[in-house]
C-alpha cells in the first residue's frame, strides 16, 4: 500500500504549479509568427538544445522500471546503448544537413523529394508514432493513484498538464517547461540510488540478492528479441523531436555539439534508473506489479518530502516527454494534414491549425490510452508497425545516392508498414515453426522495406542519364 504524507503532497503539487507557471511564461511578440510559434524562432542555443533534448527521451520511466526488474542490466543494453550509437551518427550524418534545411517537418522533407503522396503517408505514421497517449496513461495512473481519483479524470488532469501552455506558448513553452524538469528528475532519481545504497549496501547487496541473469547483458532474453530493440532503436533517424530540435537549433554545430553532449546525461540518468531497478529487484523481490517497482522502492527508503521529491521526479520525465510529443504530433496534424493541402498558403493560419492539432491529438490521445491501459503494448504495437516503412525513406532524401522514384518511395512506405502488421496479426498461427515464431514482425517490414528500396534504387538509376547519376 502506497501513501503519501502532506508534505508529499505539497511539494507534488508545487511542481505541477511551477511547470504551469514556467510554461505560459512566454509573451505573444515570441509566438506571434509560424517560426515563433512552432521552432522558437530557429534560436536555441546549446544549453537549452541539450536540457530539453535530454529530459525528451525519457518519459517512459515506469516502463525502465518494469524492464529492470524482470531483466536486470539487459534495460540499459537493449533501452540505452542502442540509441547511444544511432544518436552519435545522427549527430555527425544527418544534424547539419536538418538544420540547414530549414523546414518545419520530416514531411516537409519529403515532400520536398518524392511528393505529396509520400509526404501525407509518412504524416499519418508519424501522427501515430508520436502519440503521446503513453506517456499520458503513466501520467494518468500516477494521478489517479495519489489523488484517489478514477482514471477517467487523471487522464483528463494529464492532458491539462501536458498541453494547456502549449496552446499559448508554442514551442518555447515546451523549451522552458523540459529544462525545469531536467533539473528535477535528476535531483530526484540521485536521491533515491544514494538512499539505496546508503540503506541497503554496495554492489555487494546486489550481487547477493539478484537472480544471476540481472547481471547479464542478455538477461536470458532471446537473440531476436534483442535484435528487435536495437532495430527499434533506429527510430532515431526518423525522430521527429530530433528533426524539430534541428530545425530549431540556432544553427548546425549546437545541433551536432547538442546532441553528442546529450549522449554523457542520457548515459549518466541510464546509470541512476538502472541501479535504482536493480535495488529495487533485490530489496522488493516478489513484487506483482514490476511496473511500480520505483514507486515501491520509494515508499520503502523515503521518508516524508523525499518521496514527493522522487514522484515529482517521475512526473517530470514523463511530462517532459507528454509534452513534447503532444507539441510533435499537433504540428504533425497542423501542418502536414491541413496547412500542405490548401492551395493558398498564409503562414498566419499555420499557428491557428497547430492549436486545432493539439485539441485533436488531445482527444484522440485520452481515448487510446482509456481504451488500451497497457504502455508497452502501446508502445511495440505503434514501433513494430509504423517505424519500418519510414526509416529508409528519412536516410534517402538526406543523401541523394540513395533516392528512389516517388512511386516506389510510396509503395515502401505502404507494403513494409502492412507486411509488419499482417505478421503481427498471423504470428501466432506459426507459432509451431521455430524458425518463424523466432522472426519478429518488425523484422519482415524491414526486409521488405530493404528490398522494395533497392529494386527502387536500381530502377531510379537505369532510368537517369548518365549526366543526372554523376550529379547525384
Amino acid at each position: 500500500m502506497i501513501s503519501f504524507s502532506f508534505w508529499d503532497i505539497v511539494i507534488i503539487l508545487s511542481f505541477f504549479l511551477i511547470v504551469i507557471v514556467i510554461g505560459f511564461l512566454p509573451e505573444k511578440k515570441e509566438t506571434e509568427t509560424a517560426e515563433g510559434y512552432l521552432l522558437s524562432g530557429r534560436k536555441v542555443g546549446l544549453f537549452l538544445f541539450i536540457l530539453t533534448n535530454v529530459s525528451t527521451w525519457y518519459g517512459g520511466i515506469l516502463g525502465v522500471g518494469e524492464f529492470t526488474y524482470r531483466y536486470g542490466i539487459s534495460s540499459w543494453f537493449t533501452q540505452g546503448l542502442p540509441y547511444y550509437i544511432f544518436a552519435f551518427f545522427f549527430a555527425l550524418f544527418f544534424a547539419k544537413k536538418i538544420r540547414n534545411a530549414s523546414l518545419f517537418t520530416i514531411p516537409d522533407k519529403l515532400r520536398d523529394t518524392y511528393g505529396s503522396k509520400v509526404a501525407l503517408s509518412s504524416a499519418m505514421l508519424l501522427f501515430i508514432l508520436v502519440s503521446p497517449a503513453p506517456y499520458l496513461l503513466m501520467i494518468g495512473s500516477l494521478i489517479s493513484m495519489i489523488f484517489k481519483i478514477s482514471l477517467f479524470w487523471s487522464l483528463i488532469v494529464a492532458t491539462f498538464l501536458s498541453a494547456a501552455y502549449l496552446l499559448k506558448g508554442g514551442y518555447r513553452s515546451d523549451l522552458l517547461t523540459d529544462a525545469f524538469e531536467f533539473f528535477v528528475m535528476f535531483a530526484g532519481f540521485i536521491v533515491i540510488l544514494f538512499t539505496a545504497y546508503s540503506s541497503l549496501g554496495n554492489f555487494t547487496f546486489l550481487k547477493t540478492n539478484l537472480p544471476p541473469g540481472h547481471l547479464s547483458l542478455s538477461g536470458g532474453a532471446s537473440y531476436t528479441y534483442i535484435l528487435v530493440w536495437f532495430l527499434i532503436a533506429l527510430w532515431t533517424f526518423t525522430d521527429p523531436g530530433f528533426h524539430q530540435r534541428c530545425y530549431a537549433a540556432k544553427d548546425g554545430n549546437v545541433a551536432v555539439k547538442g546532441i553528442i553532449i546529450s549522449i554523457f546525461f542520457w548515459a549518466l540518468f541510464d546509470f541512476l534508473t538502472t541501479f535504482t531497478g536493480l535495488y529495487s529487484r533485490a530489496a522488493l523481490p516478489d513484487l506483482k506489479t514490476p511496473v511500480l517497482s520505483f514507486p515501491m522502492l520509494a515508499e520503502k527508503l523515503l521518508g516524508p518530502g523525499l518521496k514527493g521529491l522522487f514522484y515529482s521526479a517521475m512526473f517530470a520525465t514523463i511530462l517532459s516527454t507528454s509534452n513534447s510529443f503532444f507539441f510533435l504530433s499537433a504540428t504533425t496534424f497542423g501542418k502536414d494534414f491541413l496547412f500542405s493541402r490548401k492551395k493558398t498558403k498564409d503562414d498566419s493560419s499555420l499557428k491557428k491549425y497547430t492549436v486545432l492539432g493539439l485539441i485533436v491529438s488531445g482527444a484522440v490521445s485520452i481515448a487510446l490510452a482509456y481504451l488500451i491501459p497497457s504502455v508497452i503494448d502501446l508502445w511495440y504495437t505503434i514501433g513494430t508497425i509504423c517505424i519500418p516503412g519510414i526509416i529508409i525513406p528519412v536516410i534517402s532524401a538526406y543523401y541523394p545516392g540513395l533516392r528512389i522514384g516517388s512511386g516506389f518511395a510510396l509503395a515502401e512506405i505502404v507494403i513494409s508498414c502492412l507486411a509488419s502488421l499482417m505478421w503481427y496479426i498471423l504470428r501466432a498461427e506459426i507459432a509451431d515453426i521455430a524458425f518463424l515464431s523466432e522472426v519478429e514482425p518488425m523484422i519482415a517490414g524491414l526486409a521488405f522495406a530493404v528490398v522494395i528500396h533497392l529494386g527502387g534504387m536500381l530502377f531510379f538509376r537505369t532510368r537517369q542519364s548518365p549526366e543526372v547519376q554523376k550529379a547525384g
